[in-house]
């Protein structure tokens, strides 16, 4: 299959589009980049500096599914910001589901970038979103 490689700071929906995710999840540096936009779901790249993490977060209406392409990380989950029950170690191939209203939070625990793909059903960004650090992606909480 020849795989589109436009740049990962272009969102590429809602037209068709076909990709090397991993590839894409390991060349992107931004905090957050939306890779594809559609009307049901979108499809983000993250890029987790190491000690670092997403933040604890909450997306009331939104299902949302997360995938290591590089690196290590601990997921934690729960129906309460302070006391997630769910604890995951994490590496490259593991996914998680998080189901709307479950606050959540991913930590990378490696000692170089943590890589992720992240899908959300329905989008949660604004179409075209690029973060470059945590501290952008904090300044434009929707």
């Amino acid at each position: 299959m020849n795989f589109s490689h436009r740049a990962c700071q272009t969102d590429n929906g809602p037209d068709p589009y076909a990709a090397n995710i991993q590839q894409l999840a390991v060349q992107n540096e931004a905090f957050r980049v939306a890779l594809w936009t559609g009307c049901h779901l979108q499809m983000t790249l993250m890029c987790i500096p190491p000690c670092g993490e997403i933040g604890p977060e909450v997306h009331e209406d939104t299902d949302q599914f997360i995938k290591v392409e590089q690196g290590t990380a601990l997921i934690k989950m729960g129906r309460c910001e302070k006391q997630p029950h769910f604890r995951q170690n994490m590496c490259k191939g593991d996914a998680v589901f998080i189901p709307a209203g479950t606050w959540h939070n991913v930590v990378n625990t490696g000692k170089t970038s943590l890589k992720l793909s992240s899908v959300y059903a329905p989008p949660h960004h604004p179409r075209g979103t690029v973060q470059r650090s945590k501290a952008d992606s904090d300044r434009e909480e929707y």
